[in-house]
């Protein structure tokens, strides 16, 4: 399966799911989509703001379905969870390296992108993975207060981030497509990558909309620190148009994880403490 991935046009094939998940006509194929999307994957629409699948102007729209008001409650930790999925790892950097599967790691530089100093940043850090599976809600949320410093578009592979690719190709977070979100908190540092997949048909964020997919080189935009947005913990800043991964790398190296890995969590639910909040007084 993974050999098929890697000879498939991916980028065509996505693009072309993304046109397709736009149209609004005809109408009753728009309805059958949905309605097959649902039983296919158990959907259920009891959270989301629109309760049939009727009611979504395109596939699309349904796929990045908004939550009702209350239905995921923020929790007072410190860290919340960015998004709905499996926590499919999680922990501490050890000598720059994220771990991706038993038995394979990822540098943080290869991740990010950029250069081996601003790497250093996060290199004694925390990090955590979310694996957004196509059931499940595809907005993501910040997990800590933070003023956005920059974001970085970085081509790549489409690879499926499901657990057994994920499993068999190594480097595969740092291969695929992302985009690399900065952010300044009291926490220190904070990177929190979207990672795009197998038929992703973009993501877009809450400051500059849908981010344009390409094969060219890397692109960078940055705010200068009187016009940069602030999001706060538990804010809407992201949503993927088909499945994917979120990885969250702090420079912060004090996080008490609530979940294991493995866990299915839910955005905006506690993610983890600092060690000095949870130690006995």
């Amino acid at each position: 399966m993974t050999a098929l991935q890697a000879i498939l046009p991916q980028h065509w094939l996505s693009r072309l799911i993304g046109k397709l998940a736009q149209l609004e006509q005809p109408l009753w194929l728009k309805n059958v989509l949905i309605r097959t999307f649902m039983r296919r994957y158990g959907i259920d629409l009891t959270d989301a703001s629109c309760r049939a699948g009727a009611d979504f102007p395109h596939f699309n729209a349904f796929f990045t379905r908004s939550l009702r008001d209350g239905a995921r409650p923020l929790s007072e930790a410190l860290w919340c969870h960015p998004a709905d999925g499996v926590l499919s790892q999680r922990g501490n950097i050890v000598g720059a390296e994220l771990v991706q599967a038993k038995g394979r790691s990822y540098s943080v530089e290869a991740l990010l992108a950029g250069g081996g100093a601003e790497a250093d940043r996060f290199a004694n850090g925390c990090f955590a993975t979310t694996y957004l599976s196509p059931r499940d809600y595809h907005r993501v949320h910040m997990p800590v207060r933070g003023r956005l410093l920059r974001t970085r578009y970085v081509p790549g592979d489409l690879f499926s981030v499901n657990a057994a690719t994920v499993d068999r190709v190594q480097g595969l977070l740092a291969r695929n497509e992302r985009l690399v979100c900065f952010f300044e908190t009291d926490r220190g540092g904070v990177a929190l990558v979207l990672v795009g997949a197998m038929i992703v048909a973009g993501v877009a964020t809450v400051w500059g909309g849908r981010e344009v997919p390409g094969t060219g080189a890397i692109r960078e935009q940055t705010w200068p620190a009187d016009e940069a947005p602030v999001l706060e913990v538990g804010q809407e800043m992201g949503r993927f148009f088909l499945g994917s991964t979120v990885v969250l790398v702090t420079e912060s190296s004090d996080l008490d994880w609530v979940d294991q890995a493995g866990d299915a969590v839910r955005v905006r639910a506690a993610l983890a403490h600092a060690a000095a909040e949870s130690s006995p007084t």
